[in-house]
């Protein structure tokens, strides 16, 4: 399948790479080519521009369009809510429009919920808690008046970055790299996710594709944790002293504008035959193979 992913970051990349190991032949598309894109290929894109997004739909071929666009910092979107809601809502309507009959996925986010319940599925109504939650739940209400359109949820997206890095895009990465340079990591205690390595987010968007007449699924890591124990745990994969860790309330930090839970279970992604078989990891099963991989960047 010929797929065009919108978005060329961190989670757009691997979605990419992963399909390239399966056979396919996905194209990434965003303004400028993100450090992820490596060797995939890319083509310029201004997803904002509805001409734009048609010509490339169709010079790439599209079978399918995967949505990975928008403003993703919460603190920023908060600041800027009305970037944050043009630039989501925008880049749905074009994609839609575009994509016709193809088949579409929306990576969604655990925002759109107010952190209120400790865990929530494709039952739980939607209320957002911050700008970003109300950017996507936006985009995904334009994704549901689609031909065959899929937005996949997910909760907090983890996986390893190079030191080099402009800036760290997950709290694995931020977490791991201020560890082994002996720097403290300040978090909240209160403050809870069900974090998915990326890979495994690509993996499960690449089977999301082949699924159909599921309009919305969720995905989430099989463990509950607080970053504060989330940090404590990568600090004592790499060999770092878990006293670097500071836990605090979450309304001290940056992370006062993330929901109290920001968890996602699924009633029926399980379910599908095309997503039964592919391997969610723990926390742990994650943080153990990273922290292989900075402990061995670090040493480079």
């Amino acid at each position: 399948m010929r797929t065009l992913i919108v978005g060329s970051g961190f989670v757009g990349g691997a979605v990419a790479a992963h399909l390239t190991r399966v056979g396919g032949a996905p194209v990434l598309a965003s303004r400028q080519p993100g450090a992820a894109v490596g060797a995939q290929p890319w083509t310029e894109l201004d997803v904002t521009d509805p001409a734009a997004c048609a010509r490339v739909v169709r010079e790439v071929s599209a079978e399918a369009l995967v949505l990975v666009h928008g403003p993703s910092d919460v603190t920023w979107c908060d600041a800027h809510p009305a970037e944050a809601m043009a630039g989501h809502l925008q880049a749905a309507r074009n994609i839609v429009a575009a994509a016709g009959d193809r088949r579409l996925v929306l990576i969604s986010t655990d925002n759109v919920f107010d952190g209120t319940s400790a865990v929530c599925d494709e039952t739980t109504a939607t209320a957002p808690h911050n700008a970003y939650g109300r950017a996507k739940l936006a985009a995904e209400q334009v994704f549901a008046g689609a031909a065959d359109a899929t937005v996949l949820r997910v909760s907090l997206v983890y996986g390893w970055e190079p030191p080099e890095s402009a800036k760290w895009l997950n709290f694995f990465a931020s977490c791991a790299h201020r560890l082994l340079a002996g720097g403290a990591v300040t978090v909240p205690y209160d403050q809870w996710t069900t974090p998915v390595l990326v890979d495994d987010v690509a993996a499960v968007t690449s089977a999301v594709l082949a699924v159909r007449d599921r309009p919305l699924l969720h995905l989430g890591g099989p463990q509950r944790i607080s970053r504060a124990d989330w940090a404590t745990l990568i600090a004592q994969e790499l060999g770092a002293d878990p006293a670097l860790v500071v836990a605090e309330p979450r309304a001290h930090g940056r992370y006062a504008g993330r929901p109290e839970n920001s968890c996602l279970t699924s009633s029926l992604l399980g379910r599908e035959p095309a997503t039964a078989g592919v391997p969610v990891r723990d926390v742990r099963a994650g943080a153990r193979l990273l922290c292989e991989q900075a402990v061995w960047g670090s040493r480079a």
